[in-house]
C-alpha cells in the first residue's frame, strides 16, 4: 500500500520541478511576441478612424501613410501622414489612381504642389466610385495598392464625407469605409 501513494506522490514531485522551467519557456516565447509587438509601429492604432489633416481617409498599405483628399474641384490631393494623421514632409512617393466605371476608367497622374501631391483630373459627377490608389514610397520599392468604394456623401453623424468617416453610425450602411 505504500508503494501505491509513493508514485502519485513522487509524479507530483517531478511536475512541481519540471513547472517553474516550463512556465519559464512558456513566459519565454510570450516575451518573444510581446517584444515583435511592441515593435509594429500600428500596434494600438486603429487607423479606421482617424482623419487626415485635411479631412480625408487614411491609407495605411504604405509608409509613411497617405492621405486621400478630394478637394471642392474633385480633384484628389494626397498628404503624406504620420500614424497620428499628422502632415509630415512630402517624399519620393509616386503615385496614381484608377477610378470608375471600369470600361471607362478616370487615370489620375499626381504633381507635387508644395507637401502633396495633386491630381491631373478630377471626379466626374456623381458621388460613388471604385478607387485603386497605385503607391509607391520611393523609386525602387515594390508598389502596393489600397482599393475601396469613394463614397462622397456626407456622413449623417460627423463632419467628415462617407469616404473619410470616423464615427461608428452603422458599419453595415452601404458605401460606409470604415
Amino acid at each position: 500500500m505504500k508503494t501505491r501513494n509513493i508514485l502519485p506522490i513522487a509524479a507530483s514531485a517531478i511536475a512541481l520541478i519540471a513547472t517553474p522551467v516550463a512556465l519559464a519557456e512558456h513566459h519565454g516565447e510570450h516575451k518573444d511576441k510581446k517584444e515583435e509587438k511592441a515593435h509594429d509601429p500600428h500596434e494600438g492604432h486603429d487607423h479606421g478612424k482617424l482623419a487626415g489633416p485635411n479631412g480625408g481617409r487614411i491609407l495605411t498599405e504604405a509608409e509613411p501613410h497617405l492621405e486621400f483628399f478630394v478637394m471642392k474641384d474633385r480633384k484628389v490631393k494626397l498628404t503624406v501622414v504620420d500614424d497620428h494623421g499628422i502632415a509630415l514632409p512630402l517624399g519620393e512617393q509616386s503615385v496614381s489612381v484608377i477610378a470608375g466605371d471600369r470600361k471607362n476608367p478616370i487615370k489620375m497622374k499626381f504633381t507635387k504642389e508644395g507637401d502633396s501631391l495633386i491630381s491631373d483630373k478630377a471626379f466626374p459627377e456623381g458621388n460613388d466610385f471604385p478607387v485603386v490608389v497605385s503607391i509607391k514610397t520611393n523609386p525602387a520599392a515594390k508598389t502596393v495598392r489600397s482599393k475601396f468604394n469613394l463614397n462622397l456623401r456626407d456622413c449623417p453623424s460627423c463632419d467628415y464625407l462617407e469616404y473619410a468617416c470616423t464615427c461608428d453610425h452603422g458599419d453595415d450602411h452601404e458605401g460606409h469605409n470604415h
